[in-house]
């Protein structure tokens, strides 16, 4: 598997970073995880608009989502070819209304099925294209979910948002690449079932005893220096920050 970041800045884009965006490809697949703020742009430069083959959502906030509403229009109103058919999402429950909500603005209330073939999330085991997933809901304040990618014997974990919890540990558990949230500073903030610090991640790596660890969603606001070593002081492993553009072989 082949891992790129598109996007790794938290709740809204920094000057160096779309929002939450992650390309997986393998086998010539290629899944996204997330579309968030500004995330489209960039993906722009490491695949064509319309070489996507499924789109993960692992919920509905804006910094993980809000760029599908400008991949709708990429989709739907393209002359080049005729419209797109529709592409497999990924999401929770409500996904399609959450979108079409946003738009505000689409030619009917299905228009957006008609590019997007939806499916509800829950937490199960299934197959996205070559890829073995598994989903398990995690802690935020809005339905939201985990999941570990695998393939050829590798696997990826990524977090989406979330607290600290027990279904997180155990889709970490033994990955080769943990991709996992850490929004907030240990110390500063302290809000359970929300968003994890440096070390909380580092410790929930700890605990599934991940071979790696990358950490992301550290919103402009964040140090995310301090939150390095917080986790390096609790994950013994290779840990680093994610960045925009980073590629990783899994």
């Amino acid at each position: 598997m082949k891992l790129t970041v598109v996007g790794c800045s938290g709740s809204f884009p920094s000057a160096e970073s779309a929002c939450s965006s992650y390309l997986v490809e393998a086998d010539g697949f290629r899944l996204l995880l997330d579309m968030g703020n500004g995330a489209l742009g960039e993906l722009q430069r490491h695949c064509g608009l319309y070489d996507l083959d499924a789109i993960f959502l692992s919920h509905l906030h804006a910094d993980h989502c809000i760029d599908m509403c400008a991949y709708f229009v990429a989709r739907y109103y393209r002359h080049d070819g005729g419209r797109c058919d529709p592409i497999p999402v990924y999401g929770p429950e409500g996904t399609e209304q959450r979108l079409t909500t946003a738009y505000a603005d689409t030619p009917s209330a299905s228009s957006m099925s008609e590019v997007f073939d939806f499916h509800t999330v829950k937490p199960a085991s299934f197959e996205i294209g070559p890829f073995s997933v598994h989903t398990e809901k995690v802690s935020h304040p809005v339905e939201a979910y985990g999941i570990r990618v695998e393939h050829g014997g590798r696997s990826l974990t990524y977090s989406g948002d979330t607290g600290v919890c027990g279904t997180l540990d155990e889709l970490a558990r033994d990955t080769d690449l943990f991709l996992c949230e850490a929004a907030f500073t240990h110390g500063k903030e302290d809000i359970p079932d929300l968003h994890l610090n440096g070390r909380e991640a580092g410790e929930t790596a700890a605990r599934a005893g991940a071979r790696r660890l990358v950490l992301t969603h550290i919103p402009p606001w964040t140090d995310p220096q301090a939150n390095l070593a917080h986790a390096r002081e609790a994950f013994t492993g290779p840990v680093e920050l994610a960045t925009p553009r980073t590629t990783y072989e899994i």
